[in-house]
């Protein structure tokens, strides 16, 4: 499996890794969590062998394939499904498995109609989903997937959960939506602090640990720093008294045997909160018997769409891509015109967009600061430039020209405009796809703080449940409202195309071949089935060995952090009887975490071995 040992990775004075390891264990389908430029992207590269280590080995194992989804548009097929066949693992018996791709693009939403069309005829989210299902193909034994979800919509993002929930092999995925990774990972990575953190379990899980190391670590120092300084007061104040000379002594030995704990540097993050306009009537809009199309030759993308608007209204806009959400916001904001049907807006309405194709709209040579203070013209440069720290663009960094900036930078900077507008009605389309996890819940929690409405187009599960009150549902052709939350619209109605209704398409994928071949598709179904429940039977007792030994490592080293915390308190306090105890206890945490390593290693070993075998038993039906 793949192996990190001892890596280091820097960009000039920006330290990424130091000194880092990791392993991924067979089966594992891992979730890889980080601020945005700490270096998820950047192990990928190295897996990958794209970029090289400063120092360590990243190591894989003879014939471990490792497939990705690439960023990189480039085809050489001159149809869809013939570009994603290619990717398809060659049989000697020339097995034709083109059902495969045709299962896995219908899943990723690319329609039956698309098959023959040429790759470059698509939009660049599409053209991204052919990679994606390139990569899904390819069936190597490590998927790395950076941010699949941003190119797709809610139905193929249900699908592809479930997909990844089967997957065969070992999964490492970058993604900003928590609800999604921690649907399909057995287990969190944590790039944190130039370091790597990896435990079984949740996001939450990972972060609540991490928080609770911090905070030891902080009360450690400041008791450390207090010890310090009473010891050098005691120095300076007797070092001139001969009486005194052996204790001065033996204190100054004990200060340069003693470490330090450097104080945690502050890790910049999104601060959010939007700026409120008065409104104090009860509705802000009415849309009535809404309808529209961009040609009169084509069926309109929605019709007799009706909604009142009101105050302090959470609204959800939901559905498949290119069938009207957008337009529906661009409609509202007022940058549209409605072939039939109207929108009537309050005189007190003041709307904040953020819109997918508005970042096309930032003034190429303007700076940060500029745009910012151009978004509310009566703003001072002081709370512009507090804006631009809020959205990471501090000191010099707000002096940028817009032109300089990645996409995720101008996306910030559209959203430090928001911020700058005040409103009370918010246009929000997929605010989420350029930040990282931490920023997602910042969003989050000022979306729950406005006051005033928000409309918002997103196709995280998560946001949903956590925001949405009502829904406008774009399904079967139509756009119609939904007076609930999104979970009640789950139980109540659902999707008519429920990407999570794949379990036996995804099943089918394994056709009748090698040993198996002769068998009926029946009978090479049962076949397998029977052989990977026994597979079951034997492999999930191992993992769920493997995550009881890293759960006991997690709880030792937290049990191991707090004993040490407690000792130098009671050093300060010069407690015999607490510094007994308490170093027995050190001890003893530290000798049960090195006891549990050595017993996860053989846990590791055996879970490996076994893959192996029911790998080799199972593939004749691959």
């Amino acid at each position: 499996m793949l192996k990190i040992d001892n890596m280091s990775k820097s960009y000039g004075r920006h330290v990424l890794f130091d000194k880092v390891g990791l392993m991924l264990n067979p089966g594992e389908r891992v979730g890889l969590v980080g601020r945005n430029g700490h270096g998820k992207t950047t192990i990928f590269r190295m897996i990958l062998g794209q970029e090289e280590p400063d120092e360590g080995v990243v190591s894989l194992p003879k014939r471990y394939t490792v497939g990705h989804l690439s960023q990189h548009i480039k085809f050489t097929e001159d149809t869809v499904i013939k570009e994603v066949c290619l990717a398809l693992p060659k049989h000697e018996d020339g097995t034709d498995e083109t059902y495969k791709a045709a299962a896995i693009l219908h899943g990723l939403g690319i329609e039956t109609e698309l098959f023959e069309r040429h790759p470059s005829e698509l939009s660049g989210g599409y053209q991204i989903r052919l990679n994606l299902a390139k990569a899904l193909c390819s069936e190597p034994n490590l998927l790395l997937l950076d941010e699949p979800t941003n190119y797709l919509d809610i139905i193929s993002l249900r699908w592809l959960k479930t997909f990844l929930r089967n997957w065969p092999g070992e999964l490492m995925l970058i993604t900003h939506d928590r609800g999604f990774m921690d649907s399909v990972t057995t287990h969190t990575i944590a790039i944190h602090r130039h370091k790597i953190r990896k435990i079984a379990g949740p996001t939450e899980k990972l972060y609540a640990q991490l928080e609770l190391e911090e905070e030891i670590h902080e009360n450690t120092r400041v008791n450390e720093e207090k010890i310090r300084k009473e010891a050098e007061a005691y120095i300076n104040r007797f070092r001139a008294q001969a009486t005194k000379a052996s204790s001065v002594q033996s204190r100054i030995k004990a200060l340069e045997k003693r470490g330090t704990l450097d104080k945690l540097d502050r890790i910049r993050t999104l601060d959010f909160e939007f700026t409120s306009a008065p409104f104090q009537s009860k509705e802000m809009l009415k849309i009535k018997s809404l309808s529209f199309g961009f040609t009169p030759d084509e069926p309109p993308l929605f019709e007799n769409l009706s909604i009142s608007v009101g105050k302090n209204e959470r609204i959800a806009v939901i559905g498949k891509n290119g069938k009207g959400k957008t337009t529906l916001l661009n409609l509202i904001a007022g940058e549209l015109r409605p072939v039939s049907g109207s929108i009537e807006c309050h005189d007190n309405l003041k709307i904040a967009y953020f819109g997918q194709t508005n970042v096309a709209r930032l003034s190429p040579e303007k700076t940060v600061e500029q745009e910012i203070m151009f978004a509310h013209k009566d703003e001072n440069r002081g709370v512009a430039r507090r804006i631009c720290g809020a959205m990471m663009f501090s000191g010099d960094d707000a002096l940028k020209k817009i032109n300089v900036l990645s996409g995720g930078e101008k996306s910030r900077v559209l959203l430090g405009k928001i911020l700058a507008t005040p409103a009370n009605l918010l246009l929000l389309d997929e605010p989420t796809n350029h930040l990282d996890m931490h920023s997602v819940d910042a969003l989050a929690e000022a979306v729950d703080a406005f006051d005033g409405s928000v409309i918002i187009v997103t196709h995280s599960e998560a946001l949903l449940k956590r925001m949405a009150k009502r829904l406008i549902v774009f399904d079967e052709g139509k756009a119609s409202l939904f007076d609930g939350t999104y979970d009640e619209f789950l139980e109540r109605s659902g999707w008519s195309d429920d990407g999570e209704k794949v379990e036996k398409e995804v099943d089918d994928w394994q056709a009748p071949t090698g040993a198996f071949k002769g068998l009926s598709k029946k009978q090479a179904r049962k076949l397998r089935a029977e052989l990977l429940e026994n597979r079951s039977k034997v492999i999930t007792p191992l993992k769920k060995r493997v995550s009881a030994i890293e759960d006991e490592i997690t709880r030792f080293e937290v049990e191991a952090a707090r004993a040490e915390a407690a000792l130098v308190a009671a050093c300060e306090k010069n407690s015999t009887a607490d510094i007994a105890t308490l170093s027995k206890a050190q001890s003893a945490a530290l000798k049960n975490i090195d006891a549990l390593f050595a017993e996860l290693e053989l846990a590791n070993a055996e879970l490996e071995e076994q893959t192996r075998q029911f790998g080799t038993a199972t593939a004749g039906t691959a």
